[in-house]
């Protein structure tokens, strides 16, 4: 009985086994499904942005997702096969805050950039090439890395680590990862497409818009600072510099600053020698750095914008350059590219362009004052003087036949104003043909600048009356004394005179220089002195002139300043 009571269960073992093996099998293939599910929601969800830098970070996530890896990173390799970008997934901030540096690319990692195919590693410190981690870098076990490939191009590796669990990973994670690392091969491709579209599109209407401006003579400050802000919508930079050189071309000082934190970089300098914008400007052609600190070259952000990828782009071409358009990015965005430069470069050309403009518009407006100058002149010597002069001599040999002594006295008195009107105007002939140099407003117009800008503060315009060669006989100097003295004396009389009427007197004749503002005021105060007299008088005693500030018996005040020519 008992062996035949036996027998029926060896059937029933194996079937049993059958069984388990089946559900075994049953299991990987659901196993195997869902995970196809979600490599192809994996690769829809990788294509569904065209912004570059999510692309990438949403790359890194998935990868992690799918494999069941703690920590993921994207690494973008450079020109000179280097990580010039670290994207990192898994990392808490306080573990991030611990790391000095991110990786730049050297052992396990370097050796996925030489070689860039599949690394499957159980421990990363059994490898002879495990080295190169940063300081405070967190210790890693298990590691999967796989290269992204744009076309033929080595975009940049995918790095896995620490398998949840304990486990390493296996074929299957392997094969999953390469799988989505072709497919972001392409949804990079695409993104980079799109950005290339978009700054087409940007340069464009940018062009058209600068051209527009210059065109319509706009100002160059404006041409510019218009020209910046593109710049920076067209790279995605975080800050943009127009530097302008000085000093002779050793030296490039911030014209024009746009963008986060760009009140910092206002009249910024920086040496041409040893610094990535004097090279740009040097060399005339576009340089791009990630980092200008290991480069050895400063950038105009050092000491102000911290900074990670920098660029620099000439505003025309070596030798005849105007200037320096300089960018930067944040430290871990994705750095400038060539392409972008070059188009930046065609761009930036038109600041030139602009500054070029400037400078003609500006010779031929110079040009035509002094032709008008010229013109005008020659008619008053030639027509109006000689006019005057006319009726002038009319007059005084009609005095003598004049027997009323009040009318006598009219005509002598109005001959007398026909004397002073040719002076005044001959001194007026003496200011147009004799302008400015250097384009600074002569002492003529600074006298009368400053005693229109008196008008608001006084409520009325005060009387100017200027005789004499003022532009062509007063030194520099001493006409830098005249202006502050007139500052001061308009400054009392708007403060302290309480006056209606207000009369100023420039004067060049005999060899020398006199100043006389009369008010109808309040007059001096009782002691006789006022804040800021001392000073006019030390101006007069350090030329060996005088000084004099007096209240007539008629009212008001009268100072008086004169020194020799």
């Amino acid at each position: 009985m008992a062996d035949t009571d036996s027998h029926p269960l060896l059937p029933n073992m194996r079937l049993d086994e059958l069984l388990s093996e089946l559900q075994l099998r049953l299991e990987a293939v659901l196993a195997t499904r869902d995970r196809v599910h979600a490599l192809l929601e994996a690769v829809v969800a990788v294509g569904s942005d065209l912004d570059l830098e999510t692309v990438l970070r949403r790359i890194v996530e998935t990868a992690t997702r799918l494999v069941d890896a703690s920590f993921g990173a994207m690494g973008v390799v450079g020109q000179e096969n280097t990580l010039v970008q670290f994207i990192p997934v898994g990392l808490s901030e306080e573990e991030i805050a611990r790391i000095e540096h991110w990786p730049h690319g050297l052992g396990l990692l370097g050796l996925l950039i030489k070689e860039p195919r599949p690394l499957r590693l159980t421990r990363i410190s059994d490898h002879p090439e495990s080295y190169g981690f940063p300081p405070g870098h967190p210790p890693m076990g298990s590691f999967l890395g796989v290269p992204v490939r744009v076309r033929d191009e080595v975009f940049g590796n995918l790095y896995l680590t620490e398998k949840r669990g304990g486990g390493e990973f296996d074929e299957e994670d392997q094969a999953i990862v390469v799988a989505l690392a072709t497919a972001a091969g392409v949804a990079i491709e695409n993104a980079r497409l799109f950005e290339e579209t978009r700054r087409r599109e940007t340069w464009l209407a940018a062009s058209s818009e600068i051209t527009t401006s210059l065109l319509s003579g706009a100002d160059p400050q404006e041409v510019l600072t218009l020209m910046a802000r593109r710049a920076r919508q067209m790279t995605g930079a975080d800050v943009v510099a127009i530097l302008l050189p000085e000093a002779g071309g050793q030296l490039l000082r911030v014209a024009i600053a746009d963008g986060e934190n760009a009140g910092q970089l206002e009249q910024v300098e920086i040496q041409v020698a040893g610094s990535l914008s004097g090279r740009a400007f040097a060399d005339g052609e576009p340089l791009m750095v990630n980092d200008p600190d290991e480069a050895g070259l400063r950038s105009v952000f050092s000491d102000h914008l911290p900074m990670g990828p920098v660029g620099a782009v000439p505003l025309g071409a070596a030798g005849v350059a105007r200037g320096v358009l300089s960018l930067g990015k944040r430290s871990g965005r994705t750095p400038f590219i060539q392409s972008e430069l070059r188009t930046l470069h065609a761009f930036a050309a038109q600041a030139a362009v602009a500054l070029e403009l400037a400078e003609s518009r500006k010779d031929a407006e110079r040009l035509g004052l002094l032709e008008d100058r010229d013109r005008i002149a020659k008619d008053l010597h030639d027509v109006v003087i000689q006019r005057l002069f006319a009726v002038a001599m009319t007059l005084m040999s009609t005095v003598r036949l004049v027997d009323r002594p009040e009318a006598s006295g009219r005509m002598k008195g109005a001959i007398d104003e026909l004397d002073e009107t040719i002076r005044q105007i001959r001194s007026t002939i003496f200011a147009l043909q004799a302008p400015s140099e250097d384009g600074a407003l002569s002492l003529r117009a600074s006298i009368v600048e400053m005693v229109e800008g008196a008008r608001g503060h006084l409520g009325f315009m005060p009387g100017l009356r200027m005789d004499g060669q003022l532009d062509n006989r007063v030194p520099p100097e001493v006409a830098d004394h005249l202006l502050a003295v007139l500052r001061e004396a308009l400054s009392n009389a708007v403060r302290h005179a309480r006056a209606g009427r207000i009369d100023v007197s420039v004067e060049a004749l005999d060899n020398r220089l006199t100043l006389i503002v009369r008010d109808d005021g309040v007059g001096l105060a009782g002691d006789g002195r006022r804040s800021g007299l001392r000073n006019l008088q030390e101006r007069a005693t350090r030329l060996g002139g005088f000084f004099e500030i007096v209240s007539p018996e008629t009212g008001g005040t009268s100072l008086t300043w004169s020194v020799p020519l």
